[in-house]
């Protein structure tokens, strides 16, 4: 069974920048898209980037230009560069793996946002 674990999260200043790893435990056939999710108290869980094995990648309007997502297959990892951090982007971020068979999740990482 193949999982997902995800590091990096923390707290930061307002401005700051953070980057967050997904790495799976194995390899995953059939890969779809990648993403990073995140979801925020009180609000329902929203798609932030993703990643499709076609290599184009689709942004959360309010975290373009600022949040950059990226994948390294040799190391079965998905990242997720994000600078300029606004307190709005406190939330718990999930990745995703989605394959023709399967989705898989990690569990989740707190990033807050704070000064």
């Amino acid at each position: 069974q193949v999982q997902l674990v995800e590091s990096g999260g923390g707290v930061v200043q307002p401005g700051g920048s953070l980057r967050l790893s997904c790495e799976a435990s194995g390899s995953i056939n059939g890969i779809t898209a990648g993403g990073w999710y995140r979801q925020a108290p009180g609000k329902q869980r929203e798609v932030v980037a993703l990643i499709f094995s076609s290599g184009i990648k689709n942004y959360l309007s309010t975290v373009k230009g600022r949040f950059t997502i990226s994948r390294d297959n040799s190391k079965n990892t998905l990242f997720l560069q994000m600078n300029s951090l606004e307190p709005e982007d406190t939330a718990v971020y999930y990745c995703n793996v989605a394959s023709v068979i399967k989705t898989y999740w990690g569990q989740g990482t707190q990033v807050t946002v704070t000064s």
